[in-house]
């Protein structure tokens, strides 16, 4: 499977939204390495200043998730509890057509 996408001028905006915080892109950086349970990236994102709260990580998987970036790879069973989801890229590399879609302008309104 090709993990290539392009994307036109008015898909942009989704994008650029999902990817404009530096959790999100450790996050990716974290998952180039190959499919990772929440639990191990709450885990390597708690090192140093980028801590991040277990709301906050399922808010930025899911931002990514919505974008089309990451998915669900599966669940993991662990003990009694909730399985737990483990994560992937879905794309690798995003291309932007300048010359495809409409650029919607906010100033027409």
């Amino acid at each position: 499977m090709s993990k290539k996408i392009e994307i036109s001028l008015d898909e942009i905006n989704e994008y650029s939204r999902a990817l404009h915080c530096p959790t999100r892109w450790r996050i990716i950086r974290l998952l180039a390495d190959g499919n990772k349970p929440t639990k191990e990236i709450r885990n390597h994102l708690g090192e140093g200043c980028h801590s991040t709260g277990k709301q906050n990580l399922y808010y930025h998987l899911s931002e990514l998730s919505s974008a089309g970036i990451i998915e669900m790879a599966n669940y993991r069973e662990e003990g009694g509890g909730a399985p737990e989801k483990v994560w992937e890229l879905a794309v690798e590399q995003i291309t932007v057509d300048l010359l495809k879609g409409e650029l919607k302008d906010d100033c027409d309104n």
